[in-house]
């Protein structure tokens, strides 16, 4: 019996794939239904009203599970709320879930891991053969120290919810992410003011090109990493002109380095002064910022859009191969060097890699658990090469930022590759 944490779109993925491959398993989630954090009615969920996908519903949805037709190319969440209550139902999921229920603590037990539960109130240790853990990337906020401080109110994008909060006030966003653009729009229309706050340059991209989705442009031919860099860099440019060309720095980084920003909008508000740009926080003395190039403002309500960390707190990191840095050293980002039961599942970020991109990875997962069972030799073939793999870094080639978020990051057909590859070698020798 298998244990799956989670009943976000990763848990859902897990909990499907051990299901087709015959895995008996179990699923806790926290809240009273699937969806994570697409369902805002669940406490914990971090989207707020105004919420859709950043990528296209054709580059994002399941391949077995289409959206529909008539849903729109960038959903709200409150669609794909529904979307995956409708995955649930239809793959019979919920009967395998226990809801309302918090994983308090996983530990060693023998060969297998001892679950410590909650639910009302009761607790209960169950043993279990393995986990996969799904609890998602973007619940725990990220609250860098800030210099001096504020008196005003202080808020991080993961408790907003709805822009009325913003009328009338004075509003500084820190961080310049699709968040913090997002929530900026927002702002526009009902802040007395509004300044975003930006540390570094960004790549900005429209969510269309020519009445297309920008995500699905491209790709019939594979380009080699720097050409495509510099013509996707260029196409860019000519579409919406130099960040610095709104008031805000320009990238000193090339495309792809570092995630971009996805939004239509904000460079629009920015263009006609409903947002003005400002540098880096350098001081905070009762209402008043101090930037780092010398200039002042007050303000009303600070924002801080600046993310989230990877946060497992019912197992110890060193269970997870976590000893230093903002990620654990996994083959794969899934596979732990040494056990062979456990499972960080949808710790991966990539570009256009989709929720279909992390369900390969849970059909790779459920795979391994069966013929690891069966003793097949693709199996110990993965199983040795996760010991010998588990620090590398499947970037494609792409310098990547060092950032906490893009410690997880990927190359998304470099890494596309590599799955395909062991899935490819396990169905293999399963229909033999």
């Amino acid at each position: 019996m298998y244990a799956v944490i989670g009943a976000g779109p990763m848990g859902l993925a897990s909990a499907r794939n051990l299901d087709r491959y015959g895995i008996d398993f179990v699923g806790f989630e926290l809240h009273d239904d699937v969806g994570g954090l697409w369902d805002i009615d669940n406490p914990h969920s971090t989207v707020y009203e105004s919420a859709h996908l950043i990528s296209s519903k054709r580059m994002t949805e399941f391949a077995e599970f289409p959206m529909p037709q008539a849903m729109a190319t960038y959903p709200t969440h409150r669609q794909l709320k529904q979307y995956f209550r409708d995955y649930a139902r239809h793959f019979d999921l919920y009967r395998r879930y226990e809801f309302a229920t918090r994983v308090v603590s996983i530990e060693r037990h023998a060969d297998g891991w001892k679950i410590l539960t909650e639910h009302a109130g009761n607790r209960q240790f169950r043993i279990f053969d393995g986990v996969l853990i799904a609890n998602g990337t973007l619940h725990q906020p990220n609250w860098p120290t800030l210099p001096g401080r504020f008196d005003g109110e202080l808020l991080h994008a993961s408790a907003y919810r709805e822009p009325g909060r913003f009328t009338g006030k004075r509003v500084l966003i820190v961080g310049c992410g699709n968040s913090a653009c997002d929530i900026a729009v927002d702002a526009v229309h009902h802040a007395k003011s509004v300044d975003l706050s930006v540390r570094r340059g960004y790549h900005f991209l429209p969510k269309f090109i020519g009445g297309r989705p920008t995500d699905t442009l491209g790709g019939k031919f594979r380009l080699p990493r720097a050409l495509k860099q510099r013509l996707d860099a260029r196409l860019i440019q000519m579409v919406v002109g130099k960040p610095s060309d709104y008031g805000l720095p320009d990238p000193d980084y090339r495309m792809y380095e570092s995630h971009p920003v996805i939004n239509s909008l904000v460079l629009h508000h920015l263009g006609h002064g409903d947002i003005t740009p400002r540098r880096d926080v350098a001081d905070m003395t009762g209402h008043t910022v101090t930037f780092n190039d010398g200039e002042q403002a007050d303000y009303d309500l600070v924002l801080m859009a600046t993310g989230y960390k990877l946060h497992y707190p019912f197992i110890d990191a060193q269970h997870l191969n976590w000893h230093t840095g903002d990620a654990p050293s996994l083959y794969l980002n899934v596979f732990h060097p040494e056990h062979d039961n456990l499972f960080l599942m949808g710790m991966i970020e990539a570009t256009g890699l989709g929720w279909e991109g992390r369900n390969l990875q849970a059909q790779l997962v459920a795979l391994y658990i069966r013929q690891l069972a069966a003793d097949q030799p693709g199996a110990r073939e993965l199983q040795q090469r996760k010991r010998k793999h588990a620090s590398d870094r499947i970037d494609g080639g792409y310098a990547y930022l060092p950032l906490a978020r893009m410690a997880y990051y990927v190359h998304k057909d470099s890494y596309l590759k590599q799955v395909r590859r062991h899935i490819a070698a396990l169905e293999k020798q399963a229909a033999g």
